[in-house]
């Protein structure tokens, strides 16, 4: 898996975030909200920070996040490709909505507006893995990696 390396201002962004909410443990759902809402995604060096500033195991943050999140662009290039195709597949598969996470805590299902990828969309990230080019019917062999 390749390492983020975070910039000093998005750590800084993050910590602020974290002491908005009191640094409380419980407000983990709010921070990696607003988090996610800055950035789009939440890469792991993300979450391992929130943990460290709420003051809980890492092991929590990822199973609210999901061992391995997936989130599907919904970009002008993906959506008129048919990422939104895609993105039902998903839902059929793993069983859950967008915002969820499996119950085994192994996926979480989310949406962002662009990873940048336009040339090869439809797009898909899998933890910090992009697949181009799904389809509805690729979806069973992308999951099967990671099962």
């Amino acid at each position: 898996m390749a390492v983020i390396k975070l910039s000093e201002a998005k750590i800084n962004f993050i910590k602020d975030v974290c002491k908005s909410y009191g640094n409380k443990p419980g407000e983990v759902i709010n921070v990696l909200h607003k988090v996610q809402g800055e950035y789009g995604y939440l890469p792991a060096e993300v979450q391992e920070l929130v943990a460290k500033e709420l003051g809980i195991p890492v092991s929590r943050v990822y199973g609210i996040v999901g061992e391995y999140p997936i989130s599907v662009c919904l970009g002008t290039a993906c959506y008129v490709r048919g990422a939104e195709k895609v993105l039902d597949e998903l839902k059929r598969q793993l069983g859950i909505n967008v915002g969820e996470v499996t119950p085994d805590g192994k996926f979480s299902l989310t949406c962002l507006r662009c990873v940048g990828a336009c040339g090869l969309a439809p797009v898909i990230e899998v933890g910090d893995k992009v697949y181009g080019r799904m389809t509805p019917d690729r979806v069973k062999d992308v999951l099967a990696e990671y099962k």
